[in-house]
């Protein structure tokens, strides 16, 4: 019988862990010839998240967690879901249900189809704010045009079943500035997409504000596509340019009408404009070198405080 873990990042998620157990637990139990397990990563919750995890493992005994030392975020949540997963397949969801349950039986649906990967995507952005799906669709579209080995799918979430071979090969991508969505594009694997429309949160309040966002994309950016370099060594030849055709004109205005005293504004503004530049340049390079510095430091991911994942293996031991 094959086996299915499914990995769900919690992170202040108190209101909602039994009401998402009970529904996921509706669908999966009508589903012949699978086994499920459940791996809950507590990612340093600041709620009773650990505390009604530890409950429901009582419960419950398909369920498994992993409680972080701190709040280390959820791109480390999945990749210790990922690492304490041994399943034969493995499902990636949120534990607010804005990732439907009643779509794991397209996925298993997929699975058997031949597909290593069945991914969910939303057709709309109902209940979202407009400014926040105007910048998520921008990023999508700006993504794409920078990177030319990956090409993210507009709408993609995390949500997800992947065969095991490609959750080894996920995980031996072992980066620290992780952007799990490009790593799912740039690792391959065949692929079908199953689309739904967008689910509004009803239990509990989103932990993703639009800076924490602003961050994530600019990490995936740099973390796939140097083309952010590659723009400043164009306005660095651009303003060049522009430099050198000024300086012509400034001589033979020099040698026809004399020497001139240039304008304040002039000055100002060129001043400014090339101080701007450099900022940005500058804030760029920053950005690569802040990866490079982190990525050198080799630091895991995250750091367990606890879990009962290892008691289960202990068992395993005992039993041989």
């Amino acid at each position: 019988m094959p086996s299915v873990d499914i990995i769900v990042p919690c992170y202040n998620e108190e209101d909602g862990l039994f009401v998402f157990y009970d529904e996921t637990t509706k669908i999966t139990n009508n589903i012949n010839n699978y086994s499920f397990r459940f791996i809950f990563i507590d990612d340093g919750s600041k709620d009773n998240t650990l505390e009604k995890l530890l409950e429901l493992s009582k419960l419950h005994q398909d369920v498994k967690y992993v409680s972080f030392s701190r709040n280390f975020g959820k791109e480390a949540g999945m990749y210790a879901g990922l690492q304490n997963s041994s399943a034969d397949y493995v499902i990636i969801m949120d534990a607010d249900l804005q990732h439907p349950p009643t779509l794991i039986p397209d996925m298993i649906k997929g699975i058997e189809e031949g597909f290593d990967c069945v991914a969910a995507k939303r057709t709309n952005r109902k209940g979202e704010a407009r400014i926040r799906s105007f910048f998520s669709r921008q990023f999508y579209k700006l993504m794409n045009k920078m990177t030319n080995n990956i090409k993210l799918v507009q709408g993609a979430v995390d949500y997800r079943i992947m065969s095991r071979k490609m959750v080894d090969a996920v995980l031996s991508l072992s980066e620290s500035q992780r952007f799990s969505k490009g790593i799912f594009e740039w690792v391959g694997f065949k692929k079908k997409w199953i689309p739904y429309e967008n689910v509004e949160r009803t239990i509990g309040t989103t932990k993703w504000s639009f800076r924490s966002l602003f961050k994530y994309a600019v990490d995936g950016i740099t973390a796939f596509s140097v083309a952010p370099l590659k723009m400043v060594t164009g306005f660095g030849f651009f303003i060049s340019l522009i430099s050198f055709i000024y300086i012509i004109i400034t001589l033979v205005q020099t040698f026809i009408f004399g020497i001139v005293v240039p304008g304040y504004v002039t000055t100002l503004s060129a001043v400014l404009f090339l101080g701007g530049i450099i900022e940005f340049s500058v804030g760029v390079l920053g950005e690569y070198v802040g990866h490079i510095y982190i990525e050198t430091k080799q630091r895991p991911l995250y750091i367990t405080r606890l879990t009962n994942i290892q008691d289960e293996c202990d068992d395993l031991k005992g039993n041989k």
